[in-house]
């Protein structure tokens, strides 16, 4: 044979070579990417596993904390009148809601305070155009054109808030020295039914009548509505409501005391804080005696910020400091 079939023998065997070669680095490749995979996904299982039992110790430890807190509160509800017995003995109270307020909450504060001894004379609810910023114009025309003969409202008093927690307070509550009425009850009728008519609150006929002291039930609020007023025009309605009578206590729930929320704005604004109670667990047993307690701790000039929230410093009325 000669030496062009030499040649061309053997560029088709360095072919055929390298051609091997190239085969041998693909298979390798594959059976190399085959194991790593293995790998990987044994290790994202072994991942897995691990998150898997963290959730689960997490939950069975939530769990364990959500029977904790049904054993206090079956305690509480089994203790709840004794505690607060005798605490409101011949006083009165007027419930104040929010358009959030949880219906539960309302009738645990109410069954709360006539178990301290108080009558309830009545349940006004605020809509939401009441703690609407938009709506304020129209609220403060329908407030100024109401004001009881021989009132003045207070200089200070100008925002919706305010202004109506004042005139509120005029007709809801008795004058904290003398137990009396602050208006005549044709005065009173006529503020009620004048908001009423405007959509700004709700109550039942002949069920309202002044009261020494107010509670101001609120839910979570701790975004502040649309125009971003909602938790300022509740606390200054509270703050201006405890200024006309012998106290006031706003509760709500925990968001209440976040954010914006009207238990926040209260706790961070001094001049509120000094007279106005917050109570930012109300959801709760414990937190619907602590309305019952704070409302006596009013009828004695005090106040206070009770709760497990920002800003509370005490967990009850007499607690150790949180």
């Amino acid at each position: 044979m000669g030496a062009g079939a030499a040649s061309v023998i053997s560029l088709r065997q360095h072919a055929i070579s390298l051609i091997a070669v190239f085969l041998a680095l693909a298979v390798g490749v594959v059976l190399g990417s085959g194991l790593l995979s293995g790998r990987v996904l044994s290790g994202l299982r072994d991942d897995r596993d691990d998150l898997q039992t963290e959730v689960n110790d997490l939950q069975s430890s939530n769990n364990a904390l959500g029977e904790q807190l049904n054993a206090a509160d079956g305690f509480d509800a089994a203790v709840a009148g004794r505690v607060v017995a005798g605490s409101l003995a011949d006083r009165s109270v007027v419930i104040i809601t929010t358009p959030d307020a949880d219906p539960a909450d309302v009738e645990g504060v109410q069954r709360s305070v006539t178990d301290s001894g108080a009558s309830v004379t009545g349940r006004v609810g605020l809509t939401e155009s009441f703690v609407s910023a938009a709506s304020g114009d129209d609220l403060r025309t329908r407030l100024t054109n109401v004001v009881p003969a021989g009132a003045q409202l207070r200089t200070g008093s100008v925002d919706q808030g305010s202004l109506a927690g004042d005139l509120l307070g005029t007709v809801l509550l008795l004058n904290a020295q003398t137990a009396q009425p602050q208006s005549t009850p044709e005065e009173l009728g006529l503020a009620l039914d004048t908001l009423r008519g405007g959509g700004f609150i709700t109550y039942d006929d002949g069920a309202v009548a002044p009261a020494q002291l107010a509670v101001v039930v609120t839910g979570t609020a701790a975004d502040s509505g649309a125009d971003g007023n909602r938790g300022a025009i509740v606390a200054r309605f509270a703050g201006a409501l405890d200024s006309r009578g012998a106290g006031t206590v706003l509760a709500g729930k925990p968001g209440s005391a976040e954010g914006s929320g009207p238990i926040a704005v209260v706790r961070s604004d001094a001049a509120l804080a000094a007279g106005t109670s917050t109570v930012d667990n109300v959801e709760r047993i414990s937190g619907r005696i602590t309305v019952a307690l704070a409302l006596g701790e009013q009828l004695g000039g005090g106040a206070g910020r009770y709760g497990t929230g920002p800003g509370a410093t005490a967990v009850t009325v007499g607690a150790a400091p949180n």
